[in-house]
């Protein structure tokens, strides 16, 4: 992989610091459990699938306590994978094994999910997508970026539109440097712009990733999802959502039961030292909203896609 969120070395965690990306490509060595779910909450490592696969290794670091075990489900709220994952070390012999064979296993679930999710991108295809959902998100390869990688390996003429994503920029600095890696088409946009490009005719289809999905299909993604896909529904595009299994929660019936996190006032008042908004101003800064199954055109996973989902849908897709 050019791009390797994560490395174990066997006494410590290195994950490649994005608070960083994209003038430089530094690695942070986590030794502890509290080092790894500070890392987190920090945003040295974001995505719902690479804070699951983060976290297992915290549990190997933590050597399985308990106290390791709390300090990692507190690091972030909204995120499903990461309590998946710390789950699945609960029930391990050799944490250190299942830990690996997580990691592994994701990479290859990412590249399933491109596979199924590149027959839905048509040749020339321009898209459009939000945050970071590519191997930056994950522990390789990516969920929504894995299916622009998989349709661009296929050697489909795509390009892709990323929005900046306010206020953490995650499109702004790591999904167009992510693209860049691959010489994958990009052009960057602010997230104001997305309405008038698709009122132009310069969008064909949308594609993002999730960090939790309820039962009845409603997904919760960066801040900022749900307005793309009430755009996308106005102007009659095809809205998709890629994500692994693990980001499904049966457990929450629907999106209104979602925790949504609400980050530091800073992200949005200033940006790495600099401040454009005045003392004293209040301020909301929800990491992420819920966008309703009714605007989702089809989810895309490792074992398949779902087409309109709902409740039913997603039962049977877990049950297969």
């Amino acid at each position: 992989m050019k791009i390797e969120p994560l490395r174990w070395r066997g006494d410590a965690l290195e994950l490649l610091d994005q608070r960083r990306l994209p003038e430089q490509m530094v690695y942070l060595r986590c030794a502890s459990a509290e080092a790894v779910a500070a890392a987190i909450r920090d945003m040295v490592v974001r995505g719902a699938p690479a804070i699951g696969c983060a976290a297992a290794f915290g549990v190997v670091l933590g050597r399985g306590a308990e106290s390791a075990y709390e300090a990692l489900a507190k690091s972030r709220p909204t995120a499903v994978n990461l309590f998946w994952a710390l789950e699945r070390m609960r029930g391990a012999r050799d944490l250190e094994a299942e830990a690996i064979a997580l990691l592994a296993e994701d990479i290859a679930t990412n590249r399933a999910i491109g596979a199924h999710g590149a027959a839905l991108i048509p040749e020339g295809a321009r898209i459009l997508t939000h945050c970071n959902a590519g191997a930056l998100a994950t522990a390789g390869y990516g969920t929504a970026l894995g299916v622009v990688r998989a349709a661009h390996e296929a050697g489909r003429r795509i390009s892709v539109i990323a929005s900046e994503t306010r206020p953490y920029l995650q499109g702004a600095r790591l999904t167009t440097w992510e693209l860049q890696q691959e010489n994958i088409p990009a052009t960057l946009i602010t997230d104001g712009m997305a309405g008038h490009l698709m009122s132009r005719g310069e969008i064909d289809l949308v594609i993002v990733g999730a960090d939790r999905i309820a039962a009845n299909g409603d997904v919760a993604n960066k801040i900022g999802t749900y307005t793309l896909a009430v755009l996308a529904r106005r102007h009659e595009l095809p809205f998709y959502v890629a994500a692994p299994v693990s980001t499904f929660d049966p457990n929450i019936p629907d999106g209104s039961l979602i925790p949504i996190e609400e980050r530091h006032a800073e992200e949005v008042t200033g940006f790495r030292g600099a401040r454009w908004a005045p003392p004293g101003i209040a301020v909301r800064n929800p990491a992420f909203d819920v966008t309703p199954a009714e605007l989702v055109s089809a989810i895309v996973c490792e074992k398949g896609i779902v087409p309109r989902p709902d409740a039913a849908g997603l039962r049977a897709l877990l049950r297969s």
